[in-house]
């Protein structure tokens, strides 16, 4: 495995990063409990320290999993990544949407960052994850109700205090970026990023590399999309999200895998997966630090982080991205979220 600093920071994180909001049920149809624990356990053997999470994710569950997951683990040889700023148990803020939960009771998200409730949040995080200080603390989406210099200030009363290392942010702008940075230090911006999805290239990713923040990108295997196991006609579990994503039309499936087959000779050459060159592909792009690689089993947790294991020259590189150029997804139905 390799790791890489976020931002200005001494934190560094491994560069496949378990991202745990499948782990969490929410939005996925769905999971079972002990193989997420296991998983967790399984990526951490082969060097992956760190680990995404958000209270959002199961409404609590996805962070009581990594709390049970790591809890014999040395503290300091593992990195908590969680968000704040995304509520279910509270009518206020900037409204989301509506879903349901991992019991399928509905509920409206709320996305609010206000700084009485990121003092709750975070208390409510650290016990359920076990542990007294959170590495790198994320807003989870900008919540144009509550000023960015409360949310922020809140957050560096929280780094002060100890519970909270470093602080990131989450799918926000340059403009919001560079406000929040006026209160605290920002080390890293957490947005979806993958070969079919790759618009941060025009503003994000420049802005990030100029100022030295990091980019954690979110979804780079495109939820499944890239793994070359989609077929069209796949009926998803109920409550799993994909279902109405433009990404898995019957049209951008069949696209999608047209490309994934021009790559799939180099992937064998290499002696690996699909998904597995998707993800190293996507740490090679410029100002990406490191990729989320969600796993609800230790099979597909060992096999992300597998993906270091492949060298790609400059050329294999170039190839990819040539016939990633030629492809183009139909945008017709429902945007990602997170």
């Amino acid at each position: 495995m390799k790791y890489r600093k976020l931002g200005n920071s001494n934190l560094e994180v491994s560069v496949i990063t378990f991202g745990a909001w499948a782990a969490g049920g929410w939005m996925w149809g769905g999971t079972e409990r002990n193989d997420a624990i296991e998983a967790i356990r399984a990526a951490y053997d082969l060097g992956v320290t760190s680990i995404d999470t958000a209270p959002i994710y199961g409404q609590g569950n996805s962070e009581e999993i990594v709390g049970e997951a790591i809890k014999d683990l040395p503290r300091d040889k593992v990195q908590i990544l969680t968000k704040y700023g995304m509520r279910w148990d509270l009518a206020k803020g900037d409204f989301a949407f509506h879903s349901a939960d991992t019991k399928g009771k509905e509920i409206d998200i709320y996305k609010y960052a206000g700084k009485e409730s990121i003092i709750k949040e975070c208390e409510d995080s650290l016990r359920r994850l076990g542990t007294d200080y959170i590495d790198l603390y994320q807003i989870h989406w900008p919540d144009t109700t509550t000023p960015i210099e409360e949310t922020m200030e809140a957050v560096a009363q929280l780094i002060k205090q100890g519970k909270v290392r470093h602080a990131g942010v989450c799918n926000y702008n340059i403009a919001q970026m560079q406000e929040a940075q006026e209160y605290v230090n920002i080390v890293s911006n957490q947005v979806p990023y993958s070969m079919v999805k790759r618009d941060i290239e025009e503003d994000v990713v420049p802005f990030c590399l100029e100022n030295n923040a990091s980019i954690l990108a979110y979804s780079p295997l495109e939820r499944g999309l890239l793994t070359g196991k989609m077929k069209p006609g796949y009926v998803f579990a109920e409550g799993d999200h994909r279902a109405g994503l433009y990404f898995f039309t019957d049209e951008n499936v069949k696209r999608t895998n047209a490309f994934l087959k021009k790559i799939q000779p180099l992937a064998a050459e290499k002696e690996a997966t699909l998904a597995q060159l998707v993800l190293r592909w996507t740490i090679e792009q410029p100002g990406i630090t490191i990729a989320l690689a969600g796993a609800r089993n230790e099979k597909q947790a060992v096999e992300n982080a597998w993906a270091l294991t492949i060298d790609l020259s400059a050329e294999e590189l170039a190839f990819i991205s040539k016939e990633l150029s030629l492809l183009r997804l139909n945008k017709e139905i429902g945007e990602p979220v997170n």
